[in-house]
C-alpha cells in the first residue's frame, strides 16, 4: 500500500467515527501532513476531542490531552527538574508536551506563562529548564482548542502565538442527517462488545511514522509552477499593501499576513493537492487553504470590527480581486 494509499484509508476511517466533520478530519490530515499545528475553534460537543484522539488510534504514536485551566503551571507543561534525594542530583521529568501528539484544550483558558510554555514547543521543537534543552519528538502536533461562546475568565491569544499555528479552523454543528448518524453511532458504541460481530469488524488503521515522513517527502516534490508560487506571494503581499485592491480593504485590515502566512499557505496547499490525487498544486488548492492558514493573521481595524467585517470575509474578497493564474 502507497503512502497516499494509507493515508486516505485512515481519512475514511476518521470519517467514519467523526460524522459531519470532514472538514476538520480533513484539516487534521493537512496538519500532520505538513508538519504543522492546528487551532480549533468550535462550541463544546462537537467531537474536537474524539478527532484526535481517533488520529492518534491511526498513528504510530503516543496521545496526551492537556486541560487548560487558569491555576496551570509551565512546569505542569513542559515538566520540571525533580530531586533525588539518593543520589543527590536533579533529575528532568519530562511533561505532557513530550508526545505525538498534543491536545491543548481550552488553550484560552490559561494564562500568558502556560501559553508562552507552548511558543517554544511549537516554534522551536524543544523546551528548555533550566540550564538544559530537551528536544521533542521528530513527529510533533500541537492540536489547541478555543470556545467560542463562553468567553469570560479566558486570555486571548497574542498573536505572536497564533502566527505559530499552520491553520486556524472553525467548525459548526451538523446537519440533520449528521446528526441522526451521530445518534445511532453512539448507540452502537454504547453497546456491550460481547453483542457485536467480531467477524465483521474492519481491521484497524495503523499509520506508521515512517509512511507520514515519507507522505511528507512526496509532499514536498510535488510540481508547482511559478504562476502558483507568485500567486500565493501575491495574496500575501495583498493583505499587506490592501490599497491596491480597493479602498475598503485598506480601511479593514490593520496588519498583513507574515512570511509564516506564505509557508503555510505553500505547505497547505501542496498537502490539498496530494490528498486530492494530483501530482501537481492548482490555484484552487491555494484557495481551498486561504482561509484556514489566514484568519488568524489578518488584524482587523477598528471599523471592521465595527461593521461586522470578519478575516473570513476579507479573504473572500481577496480571492475575487487577487488575479490567479
Amino acid at each position: 500500500m502507497s503512502n497516499r494509499d494509507a493515508i486516505l484509508a485512515l481519512k475514511e476511517s476518521l470519517c467514519e467515527q467523526i460524522i459531519g466533520q470532514a472538514h476538520l478530519v480533513d484539516r487534521l490530515l493537512i496538519a500532520i501532513l505538513a508538519d504543522g499545528h492546528l487551532l480549533v475553534e468550535g462550541a463544546p460537543g462537537l467531537a474536537k476531542t474524539k478527532a484526535i484522539k481517533a488520529l492518534a488510534t491511526g498513528l504510530e504514536g503516543d496521545f496526551h490531552r492537556i486541560q487548560f485551566t487558569p491555576d496551570l503551571l509551565p512546569s505542569d507543561v513542559t515538566g520540571t527538574e525533580i530531586y533525588r534525594p539518593q543520589d543527590s542530583s536533579f533529575v528532568f521529568q519530562p511533561g505532557p508536551i513530550f508526545h505525538n501528539l498534543v491536545l491543548a484544550d481550552e488553550i484560552n483558558r490559561a494564562p500568558a506563562k502556560v501559553q508562552s510554555a507552548l511558543l517554544e514547543a511549537m516554534a522551536e521543537r524543544q523546551i528548555s529548564v533550566g540550564k538544559y534543552t530537551h528536544q521533542l519528538p521528530p513527529l510533533f502536533l500541537v492540536m489547541a482548542t478555543q470556545n467560542p461562546i463562553e468567553q469570560e475568565g479566558t486570555y486571548p491569544l497574542p498573536e505572536a502565538q497564533l502566527d505559530r499555528f499552520l491553520m486556524h479552523v472553525t467548525i459548526g454543528y451538523p446537519d440533520a442527517a449528521s446528526e441522526k448518524k451521530i445518534l445511532q453511532l453512539a448507540r452502537m458504541e454504547s453497546m456491550d462488545k460481547q453483542h457485536r460481530d467480531e467477524e465483521t469488524a474492519a481491521d484497524p488503521i495503523h499509520i506508521t511514522q515512517e509512511q507520514i515522513f515519507g507522505a511528507r517527502s512526496e509532499i514536498l516534490e510535488l510540481h508547482m509552477i511559478p504562476d502558483i508560487e507568485e500567486y500565493i506571494v501575491q495574496f500575501t503581499m495583498a493583505t499587506r499593501n490592501a490599497l491596491a485592491y480597493g479602498d475598503d480593504l485598506a480601511s479593514w485590515i490593520e496588519y498583513g499576513v507574515s512570511p509564516r502566512g506564505t509557508i503555510a499557505m505553500d505547505a497547505c496547499a501542496r498537502a490539498h493537492a496530494w490528498l486530492n490525487d494530483r501530482d501537481f498544486v492548482t490555484p484552487e488548492d491555494v484557495q481551498a487553504v486561504a482561509h484556514d492558514t489566514l484568519r488568524h493573521r489578518i488584524g482587523l481595524t477598528f471599523e471592521a470590527e465595527a461593521k461586522g467585517v470578519t478575516a473570513d470575509h476579507i479573504i473572500d474578497e481577496l480571492i475575487d480581486r487577487v488575479s490567479a493564474p
